[in-house]
């Protein structure tokens, strides 16, 4: 049994396709799906790859933190009900049937600054790591694009920048740090 995702604390947040499924990479079809996560958590950084994805998230204290009901939101079923809207998209689009991640969703503490650190590298490394591409950067379903922009986001990108002490550093970081 994986652990559950607590208020106050931050995640890498993983899943990979079920025997073989592949889901499309679509960081449109992911994003507009993930509107309902900004309510118990915020997000800083993503990578969407043809069999699996990542996030950094982290979830939002308890202060203010109610549904409709008033009953407080359990933040692990709200990452579970958005993989599971990802994958009725993307079965709908593609005439798919049956589950397209495994269960449960992968999740690890983030615990300390250096991991959170590597942790965002690595995320927008992992299409290069898996040979999808020979270069992070020309992936199109990643965070990395959008922490370089200036058009609105839900992630917390100003945060992230900040993290790495700029954009030119995170620019260079990422460039200079080759993860494995």
């Amino acid at each position: 049994m994986p652990i559950p995702l607590e208020h106050g604390k931050t995640y890498h947040i993983y899943t990979r396709g079920n025997v073989g499924a592949k889901p499309s990479p679509t960081a449109k079809t992911f994003l507009s799906k993930s509107a309902t996560i900004p309510a118990c958590s915020n997000s800083f950084a993503y990578c969407l790859m043809r069999n699996h994805l990542h996030l950094l998230a982290r979830i939002k204290d308890l202060t203010g933190l109610r549904d409709l009901s008033g009953l407080t939101k359990d933040p692990s079923q709200a990452f579970s009900n958005l993989l599971n809207a990802y994958a009725r998209s993307i079965n709908t689009a593609y005439g798919r049937t049956g589950s397209l991640f495994q269960r449960p969703f992968g999740r690890i503490e983030v615990t300390s600054e250096a991991y959170f650190s590597r942790l965002v590298i690595y995320i927008h490394q992992n299409p290069q790591k898996h040979g999808f591409v020979s270069d992070f950067r020309d992936w199109p379903h990643s965070s990395y694009h959008t922490l370089l922009s200036d058009r609105p986001t839900r992630l917390k990108r100003d945060d992230v920048v900040a993290w790495f002490g700029g954009l030119e550093n995170l620019t260079a970081t990422h460039r200079e740090l080759i993860l494995e």
